[in-house]
């Protein structure tokens, strides 16, 4: 199982990024996926979630200005995020929702400045 990261970086306060995620070795079409993120100095916290389906959901703090979406053909998870503030930053993760949860990947790192 692998998840890779990559999208992140550097923004202003109301900027934009788009993270995206491709999966290998994993039911990715069958399967929720998800991402998280992990501020500094705190834990890693859930943000989004697809379901196979495209059923999705997010926590209240991202909600109208994050897009979960996903590609079941490109194995692919991205996650728009717009009107970027500077509680969003952290390491930003895709993972599987399954029970072990997979090993998690490298993450890639947003940074939002005032």
């Amino acid at each position: 199982v692998q998840f890779v990261e990559s999208g992140g970086g550097s923004v202003q306060s109301g900027g934009s990024l788009v993270l995206s995620c491709v999966v290998s070795d994993f039911p990715f079409s069958r399967a929720p996926m998800g991402w998280f993120r992990q501020p500094p100095g705190e834990k890693r916290e859930y943000v989004a979630l697809i379901m196979a389906d495209g059923t999705t959901e997010y926590i209240d703090s991202v909600k109208d200005r994050f897009v979960i979406s996903r590609d079941n053909d490109k194995n692919m998870v991205w996650l728009q995020m717009e009107d970027l503030r500077p509680e969003d930053s952290g390491i930003y993760y895709c993972n599987g929702i399954a029970k072990p949860t997979p090993p998690w990947g490298r993450g890639t790192q947003v940074a939002v400045s005032s």
